[in-house]
């Protein structure tokens, strides 16, 4: 070991930082993200143990154990694990379960805020913000979407990477207490809020079966024979559909089974469809067996003429 202090520079951090957005890149059923997570450690192990070899070694070695959490959470995780390496490499006494026990001790509570905070929330609200933009033909729906997804990405990656590296080894003492349960009932609040103001827009039922027809009286419609001519017949229909509505299109006011459904409540078909399907995910019924479902209710629905 070499009797010069060695420290990890900022551009050092920045390259463990690049490598560890790739933590999942060789993820195995055995020790799970360990490759990943070796992978990132590598140029900070190639600066601190610089004149020995055998250290390098050791050090990949150590980190190659066991490692899963959320693959951005992951960021002051491994902060706190270079500041651990580098008091080790300066002569410290920290052995391998030491920094093996940081790892396992915070990898754990992390791992329960990642999901609810990005694939439940900022994703979600991202991907429903650009999917408007989109449809409505604006450029600006991917562009929001991917970048300003990987802005966020990349800043909490190397933010978080920086305070645990600041923090050291006493970050973990943080996160003993009701931080992390408070922080994943939030965002999973939120999440829900945001997901259910959705269900409206997204999902779309239909229940086509005709409840009554009603001719209606004379004057309530649009009698297209009486028209005049040209331009005063067109303004007069449109007119007359502008003060009453689509009713005034035909003699016959026809009304549909949905149309009774959303004169009591707007969207509860598809709000209850929303709520049947998350019930039926959390009892661990496969997505693609949903999927099929739905296709194979729409079909028969239209061939029977109900949806």
């Amino acid at each position: 070991m070499s009797e010069k202090k060695v420290t990890l520079t900022k551009a050092d951090r920045l390259a463990v930082a690049r490598r560890h957005q790739f933590l999942q890149g060789s993820w195995n059923y055995e020790r799970m993200q360990n490759g990943g997570w070796c992978f990132a450690m590598i140029p900070a192990i190639k600066k601190l143990y610089a004149d020995s070899k055998e250290e390098q070694i050791a050090a990949l070695k150590r980190h190659l154990e066991f490692y899963n959490t959320h693959p951005y959470l992951s960021a002051p995780v491994i902060g706190v694990t270079l500041a651990m390496e580098e008091s080790r490499a300066n002569g410290a006494e920290i052995d391998d379960q030491a920094i093996q026990g940081i790892k396992v001790g915070m990898m754990g509570p992390l791992a329960g805020v990642g999901d609810p905070v990005f694939w439940f929330t900022i994703r979600p609200i991202l991907g429903a913000l650009g999917a408007s933009l989109a449809l409505s033909g604006s450029i600006l729906g991917p562009i929001i979407f991917f970048v300003v997804w990987n802005v966020i990405r990349w800043a909490f990656l190397w933010y978080t990477q920086e305070a645990g590296y600041k923090a050291g080894e006493n970050i973990a003492n943080d996160l003993g207490g009701g931080m992390m349960g408070k922080i994943t009932e939030g965002a999973s609040i939120l999440g829900m809020f945001i997901i259910g103001a959705l269900v409206q827009r997204w999902v779309s039922i239909s229940f086509t079966p005709v409840v009554s027809r009603v001719t209606q009286s004379e004057g309530a419609y649009i009698d297209w024979d009486s028209l005049p001519e040209g331009t005063d017949g067109i303004k007069q229909a449109l007119t007359m559909y502008d003060s009453i509505g689509s009713t005034a299109l035909d003699k016959t006011k026809v009304t549909t089974l949905q149309q009774n459904l959303d004169s009591l409540i707007p969207g509860l078909v598809a709000l209850l469809l929303t709520l049947g399907i998350a019930k039926l995910l959390k009892k661990k019924v496969s997505p693609i067996v949903i999927i099929l479902c739905l296709f194979g209710i729409g079909i028969l629905g239209r061939v029977i003429h109900l949806l």
